[in-house]
């Protein structure tokens, strides 16, 4: 599968520093957005661990098959994509486990983190927190990913509006991260790429700010490429008063067909 990216990221307006971390390595079919919490410099230490982690699992499992010896149990029902991106994440829960153990001033730390992993033909998304994956398929805007959060818990279950969550003073607080506690629920999904179809890996630092319908009409846009689609989505949440660190990662699928 051949695919066209570009990727940004931004502290934001109030924020300091940048606890956001990225991966994009079209060698190994693998992009990844991560966003980290805790405070001072914790939560980039964990989203930097945790992308790093992430990579060097795939790189170290790239050609591989379900025979090969898996740090945790191969599951049958899923593809070998998908165990690998759970495998990866996993690993990366432990690695800030022990991370946290190896030192005090990081203990707390956790982070986000969304990934897609590309095959010849098809792909698969791995998520844990509030990091989206977005597709812009046919003019329309479909979220992948489900946020676990506190927040969007509340809009599935029917007891809050999805108005409300954007303004409710919890919306920050995730449900599911990768910790360092035990080895958490990755949530995957399948999908199927198509020629010309965008997708969008983002920090709540956008998805929070920016309503989906200027999301869909930006990532829609062609002025300056897929470098300008990233600036004009980062200047969208700044525009929106950016809160929060602001990372996008923009994939076009130039040929599913291809390798």
């Amino acid at each position: 599968m051949k695919l066209s990216w570009a990727v940004r990221t931004d502290p934001g307006l109030r924020r300091s520093s940048n606890e956001d971390s990225y991966c994009t390595r079209p060698d190994l079919g693998l992009f990844a957005v991560a966003d980290g919490m805790g405070g001072h410099v914790a939560g980039e230490v964990a989203s930097r661990l945790a992308v790093e982690t992430i990579q060097t699992f795939i790189t170290e499992t790239a050609g591989a098959d379900k025979n090969r010896t898996w740090p945790f149990g191969y599951e049958p029902a899923i593809s070998l994509e998908a165990n690998r991106l759970k495998a990866a994440f996993r690993l990366a829960n432990r690695g800030i486990a022990n991370a946290m153990a190896d030192s005090a001033d990081l203990r707390g730390m956790a982070t986000t983190a969304s990934a897609v992993l590309t095959g010849k033909n098809s792909a698969c998304v791995g998520h844990v927190g509030d990091s989206r994956i977005y597709v812009l398929r046919n003019g329309t805007l479909e979220q992948i990913t489900e946020d676990h959060s506190w927040v969007e818990e509340q809009v599935r279950a029917g007891t809050m509006s999805a108005s409300a969550a954007r303004q409710h003073p919890w919306r920050n607080v995730v449900t599911r991260a990768l910790s360092g506690g035990g080895d958490p629920e990755i949530d995957t999904v399948e999908i199927s790429p198509v020629h010309g179809e965008r997708f969008l890996l983002c920090s709540d630092g956008l998805s929070a700010v920016v309503p989906n319908d200027a999301i869909a009409r930006i990532l829609g846009g062609d002025e300056g490429g897929l470098e300008g689609v990233c600036e004009r989505l980062v200047g969208a949440a700044n525009e929106g008063g950016g809160p929060d660190n602001i990372t996008v990662l923009v994939l076009e699928v130039a040929d599913a067909d291809v390798p």
